[in-house]
């Protein structure tokens, strides 16, 4: 079976601490590969300024052009919304058989794991790769066997801090790919 890691967010816009992660468990761990997943509403966060759905799975798609190790994901737009992660993996493992699906998740989302509809179901069913985040108390959690600690590299780049830089008219150069970068120049997105 294919070892697939489904890296979920609203990648409002995608940077390159994203693609370091996504890279990362791509060609550093016992995964074949790495679905981005794009978000169209996340139930647990605020909506504003959220760029339309199409507009950051196309951001996702230029990101990662030409790389074999990552694919964008639109799964959740077809499904009911809110978007609940549970949905989602119970419904990729029905479409996918012939793979074997893993979680990627930083540390801060695994504290918040218990607010998740049905966490319980994801910890027994699913297995679940951590990343550490900075300043991040452990989670009760880390010590579940399908939950695991990865030493990827530690990237403290948020989107909310891009989108406010493009706000302030700042610098994003580096934050974003450069393909990224321009385009949203361009389209003047987040502005």
């Amino acid at each position: 079976m294919k070892k697939t890691g489904l890296f979920f967010g609203s990648f409002n816009p995608i940077h390159v601490g994203h693609l370091i992660l996504a890279e990362y468990f791509a060609t550093q761990t016992e995964l074949d590969e790495v679905w981005l997943v794009v978000t169209p509403q996340n139930p647990l966060k605020k909506k504003d300024s959220l760029l339309d759905q199409y507009l950051r799975l196309d951001l996702v798609h230029r990101a990662i052009a030409g790389n074999v190790n990552l694919r964008a994901s639109d799964v959740e737009f077809k499904l009911d919304k809110p978007s609940y992660t549970i949905h989602t993996l119970i419904h990729l493992r029905e479409q996918h058989p012939d793979r074997q699906f893993s979680l990627i998740m930083g540390e801060d989302n695994l504290v918040s794991l218990p607010r998740w509809k049905n966490y319980e179901q994801i910890l027994e069913q699913f297995e679940v790769l951590v990343y550490p985040r900075v300043g991040q108390h452990p989670s009760e959690l880390a010590g579940h066997p399908h939950v695991h600690l990865v030493q990827a590299p530690v990237v403290e780049i948020s989107s909310s801090q891009i989108r406010n830089l493009l706000k302030n008219q700042q610098s994003i150069r580096y934050l974003v790919p450069d393909a990224i970068h321009d385009y949203l120049l361009k389209e003047g997105f987040y502005i």
